[in-house]
């Protein structure tokens, strides 16, 4: 019996576009069960690159978690700012939902065959089971809010024909298939600026839900990282205790918790209200963003490797299999930050730490290599503490000013 406070939900409304403006918009618990659904994921091609990079296949191993993640990070990315502009939660909404959520189990499940076979048979079949639920997404969108059918009906022809170019892929030979895969990877990233150019433009995402849901996904791959070094650390204490694998476990706290710091220093809801043409940028750089850091796990683990003495290679390869994960995010997080916030400048500060990092990863080749981690998050911790120290002193600014 439903009681007389309770409101039935309608099995369907219509795909009108929900208020940019909407107050107290938060992630919804369907977007925070599909962003659960990518720790599969992006956990299996982590663990693909750390045995990868443990037995010595370095550059076979980042190319192809390269280009994994962007199958993960493209259908998450696009998922977001769709639920952004048209979340309306009603039954074929979360139907399309869960068929995506499917989608992201049969892509991981197909992470090793495509590291370990360059099969990307699964990985391909995940990604279209991901990508067709959006082209009825966005056909629906186009039936039900007449202003921007031309967009709508754009972005689901675009993602169609782009995904019937990934299932002809599979039928290419290899050196085919591989130039195939980038030309394929443009035409994705292509898709969104060509629809969005007719009248009509969807620009419906509410700034701080969209800020709140790459906070979120920032968060997953950090935890990802954590677990991962986490899990090799236990198996490096089964074995006991040494200074070495406790300098890098400390480390790697302090690289997590940096980054974590650095990334959250500055909310992006309200700069990227403020420069909208800006959020293309800001929503495709967080490729190289997440991608790096959730490399940072499994760079941790070939140094746990490394100091157990079971992985294949050196102290400086392993000592950079973790600073250049944490240098890219660095470099990247600055610039974005320095483009939606000019009167912030972080670009220099951050790539100057970026650099740092980096070389604190080389001193791996006369220092041993938990030193070397240990000053690369030393390098974080001032970074940390220049910020600290900004935010103080224009708090003070600001209240003699006022």
């Amino acid at each position: 019996m439903t009681g007389p406070d309770v409101q039935a939900r309608p099995w369907r409304r219509p795909l009108r576009g929900r208020d940019p403006d909407e107050r107290h918009r938060t992630a919804t618990p369907l977007e925070l069960l599909f962003d659960l659904s990518f720790v599969v994921a992006v956990a299996s091609a982590a663990a693909e690159l750390h045995h990868g990079i443990a037995e010595d296949h370095v550059g076979s191993s980042v190319l192809r978690y390269l280009m994994v993640f962007f199958a993960i990070w493209w259908a998450w990315m696009n998922f977001t700012w769709f639920a952004s502009a048209y979340d309306t939660d009603d039954v074929p909404y979360r139907l399309l939902t869960l068929a995506q959520i499917a989608g992201v189990l049969v892509l991981a499940a197909g992470v090793h065959d495509a590291f370990a076979g360059k099969d990307f048979t699964l990985v391909t079949a995940g990604y279209v089971v991901m990508r067709v639920p959006l082209v009825l997404q966005w056909l629906r969108a186009a039936r039900d809010d007449p202003g921007r059918r031309p967009v709508g009906l754009r972005y689901a022809a675009g993602v169609a024909l782009v995904q019937i170019g990934w299932v002809l892929r599979l039928a290419l030979p290899e050196t085919l298939g591989f130039v195939a895969f980038f030309v394929l990877v443009v035409a994705e990233l292509a898709v969104p600026l060509w629809a969005e150019r007719v009248g009509g433009r969807t620009m419906l995402w509410h700034a701080e839900h969209i800020a709140e849901r790459y906070g979120l996904f920032t968060l997953i791959v950090l935890g990802e990282s954590i677990l991962a070094a986490t899990t090799a650390v236990q198996e490096g204490v089964a074995e006991g205790v040494s200074a070495a694998l406790l300098g890098v476990a400390a480390a790697g706290l302090l690289l997590v918790f940096g980054l974590w710091w650095l990334y959250f220093c500055r909310p992006a809801g309200d700069a990227l209200r403020e420069s909208p043409d800006a959020s293309f940028l800001w929503g495709y750089g967080h490729y190289l963003v997440f991608a790096s850091m959730a490399a940072l796990g499994a760079g941790l683990e070939v140094a746990v490797d490394t100091v157990r003495h079971v992985g294949h290679v050196g102290d400086v390869v392993a000592a950079l299999a973790v600073c250049i994960p944490v240098a890219v995010a660095l470099l990247v997080v600055g610039a974005l930050q320095t483009r939606l916030d000019p009167r912030h400048p972080r670009a220099v500060r951050f790539t100057v730490g970026a650099v740092l990092v980096v070389g604190a990863g080389l001193l791996a080749a006369v220092l041993p290599l938990a030193a070397s981690l240990l000053l690369a998050g030393l390098v974080l911790a001032g970074l940390v503490a220049a910020e600290v120290t900004e935010e103080h002193r224009a708090a003070v600014r600001a209240d003699r000013t006022g």
